[in-house]
């Protein structure tokens, strides 16, 4: 899944956000209590002299995941090899990458829950006992064979946690959710990657910008980039509060921090479906996105915000999302009043 706009990643984001990507547990703004149980772990590792036990995190996109991944590995001096679930398309795609893995190093997996079931069971001998089975032939006359691999630590993300295997999910001996950033951290986040790119950033400038990040940390970054190039065209260069505003005008996000996409589907769900319940595949095509962009990219804020809510049904509206549209929520008969 390769979500567009602000909240998307292209490999020009990629090349942004490795720019911007803290090295250290020192550096990394928020998700304290994460941090501090990273740092026990990978702490009695180093004094132990053994391998980091394997790492899920969970979480919905932005919140540092991919960051905290590089980080572990920095912090045990070891190297990291990456790749996603949907790449690891047969049971050899994995074997190649386990097999060129040093002792110690890191393997970092994106978006685990789509690794495929055939892989899946490929990795369980790897996470438990550092040996993978490699089947040569086919039929009757297969045979299997057992590799020694080097001692590893995989370190797991997932948008979706809940689709993630009982048994994959079990042979993490540590597994922590990241949780959206208060407005607190996402300034220091703004102000931190401000710094990093030159830009000049006032403490209000700073606030407007957290205030409309929904939480994400990725986001913050976003939008602090397209700001401050606002800043340069447009004034003197400098993002203050005023011009954060305009700017963010301009790009339409609003002061929530939703944008066109967020303001459509609370529209569609009110206007065209009544207030709801509406599936999620069909509220996806009235706003023209795939289903798993809605679900992973734009209803987790939504629903914390408490503008939607999910149903056995389908989506309903809240009350909360008419007043948000200026359009008057409906007094009787109305499944978001029974919420």
């Amino acid at each position: 899944m390769r979500e567009e706009g602000l909240l998307g990643v292209s490999p020009i984001d990629d090349v942004f956000d490795a720019t911007l990507r803290p090295r250290s547990l020192d550096e990394f703004v928020g998700q304290e209590k994460v941090k501090e149980r990273l740092r026990i772990s990978v702490d009695a590792a180093r004094a132990l002299s053994k391998p980091l036990d394997h790492i899920l995190l969970s979480g919905p996109p932005g919140l540092g995941k991919t960051s905290l991944a590089w980080i572990v590995a920095n912090e045990l001096g070891a190297s990291i090899s990456k790749t996603s679930g949907p790449a690891l398309e047969r049971p050899g795609d994995l074997a190649a990458i386990l097999s060129n893995l040093q002792p110690g190093d890191v393997f970092f997996i994106d978006e685990i829950h789509r690794v495929p079931r055939q892989v899946e069971e490929v990795l369980y001998p790897a996470m438990e006992d550092f040996e993978l089975d490699i089947i040569l032939g086919k039929g009757p006359g297969a045979s299997s064979i057992r590799l020694d691999l080097p001692s590893f630590t995989l370190v797991g993300a997932t948008t979706r946690i809940g689709t993630v295997s009982a048994p994959l999910r079990d042979r993490f001996g540590l597994v922590e959710r990241l949780d959206y950033y208060t407005a607190a951290d996402l300034e220091r986040i703004v102000m931190r990657s401000a710094s990093i790119l030159g830009a000049d950033v006032d403490g209000a400038g700073a606030k407007t910008i957290a205030r409309r990040s929904r939480g994400t940390a990725r986001i913050a970054n976003r939008l602090l980039a397209r700001v401050h190039d606002f800043a340069v065209a447009r004034g003197d260069g400098v993002v203050r509060e005023a011009v954060a505003d305009e700017a963010l005008a301009v790009y339409e996000i609003d002061e929530l921090g939703l944008d066109k996409v967020d303001r459509a589907i609370l529209d569609a769900i009110i206007r065209r479906f009544s207030g709801g319940p509406v599936g999620l595949g069909t509220l996806a095509i009235a706003v023209g996105e795939e289903p798993e962009t809605v679900e992973a990219a734009y209803e987790p804020f939504l629903l914390q915000l408490g503008l939607i809510q999910r149903t056995a049904r389908g989506r309903v509206a809240m009350v909360g999302a008419y007043r948000h549209l200026g359009i008057e929520p409906p007094t009787t008969g109305h499944p978001t009043l029974d919420l």
